[in-house]
């Protein structure tokens, strides 16, 4: 029987995945991260305090911003990577919400989970039950044989990597500890290759680099063929140092992508020594849609007046 999605005593769903447990780990930070982030990211009740009334002066100081400011938490999610620096977090806070504007196809009410499930559900883009090394999420993209591009376009694949850092956002242990992007590209072909334009590859990037409040720990792309030089040579030009400093090349050695990322935290499949038998993707489907109405609550935060005006005078164009 393939695992199902249960409800624990506390009403939060999970989907037992061999030993481990696939699910949102929203709860505070235990012991061990609460040192973590005393000594990363400078962490102390003082400071924090201390970061929540800047930001929250910044905030009410800048016009048309829709956000929940008696929400801690909330806020936290992007003190948190800029070590409760306040004028930091409001700069990458403004960008990741004026990109809902400028671009609402890509980010403004419809990305929500189920907006992206087929993605999910089709294996492209997973989400592992274990964290890494470094207490991170390990998200994997499939971008080869389980891509199908015609029933999963590229601007699905960019929405579900906004849904997916909308998730790692919302959990405090992913704050600390950060994301790791595994890439396998096994199965990369000529028509996978097609889908890639210059301008979006500048916009996924300028998004990942500039706008994504999130510790990215590291891109590992793994099982290259050929053809992906071609795909890399259109992302190559837009990549700053932050994304060049964490981006590795595996090809076929797994064994080099475990001792990054942990062998305790991936499957026998990534070169690992986990219990994570094979689960189907629809069961972290299925577990994000008790988080669909969180998610379209959280779309009712941002510059909402201009994303409604560019969304209307984008329909009277048409």
């Amino acid at each position: 029987m393939p695992p199902s999605v249960e409800i624990n005593s506390d009403g939060a769903p999970f989907a037992p995945i061999g030993k481990h447990q696939l699910r949102l780990e929203l709860e505070d930070l235990p012991p061990d991260f609460q040192e973590r982030a005393r000594v990363e990211l400078l962490e102390t009740p003082e400071r924090v305090q201390e970061g929540l009334a800047n930001f929250r002066n910044l905030i009410q100081a800048e016009t048309g911003l829709n956000l929940p400011l008696d929400d801690d938490k909330f806020l936290c999610k992007f003190l948190r990577p800029f070590k409760f620096n306040a004028e930091q977090a409001f700069k990458m806070m403004k960008r990741f919400y004026k990109f809902k504007v400028k671009y609402p196809r890509y980010g403004g009410f419809n990305v929500t989970p189920q907006g992206v499930r087929h993605v999910f559900d089709s294996e492209v883009f997973m989400f592992l039950p274990t964290r890494s090394i470094t207490g991170g999420r390990i998200m994997i993209i499939n971008a080869g044989t389980k891509w199908n591009p015609k029933e999963v376009l590229l601007e699905d694949m960019f929405r579900s990597i906004m849904v997916a850092i909308e998730i790692a956002m919302l959990e405090p242990k992913t704050q600390v500890g950060g994301v790791n992007v595994i890439l396998n590209t096994e199965g990369l072909s000529i028509s996978h290759a097609c889908q890639f334009s210059p301008s979006l590859a500048k916009l996924i990037i300028d998004w990942i680099q500039e706008c994504a409040p999130v510790r990215l720990r590291g891109i590992h792309v793994i099982n290259q063929p050929m053809i992906f030089n071609m795909v890399y040579k259109i992302f190559k030009p837009f990549l700053g140092e932050y994304i060049k400093k964490r981006l590795i090349f595996h090809g076929n050695d797994l064994k080099g992508l475990a001792e990054k990322v942990g062998p305790e935290s991936l499957p026998p499949t990534l070169g690992g020594v986990a219990d994570i038998p094979k689960y189907p993707g629809s069961i972290f489907s299925d577990m994000l849609f008790y988080y669909q109405d969180d998610f379209k609550k959280h779309n009712t935060y941002g510059y909402l007046d201009e994303i409604k005006e560019k969304v209307e005078n984008n329909s009277e164009t048409k």
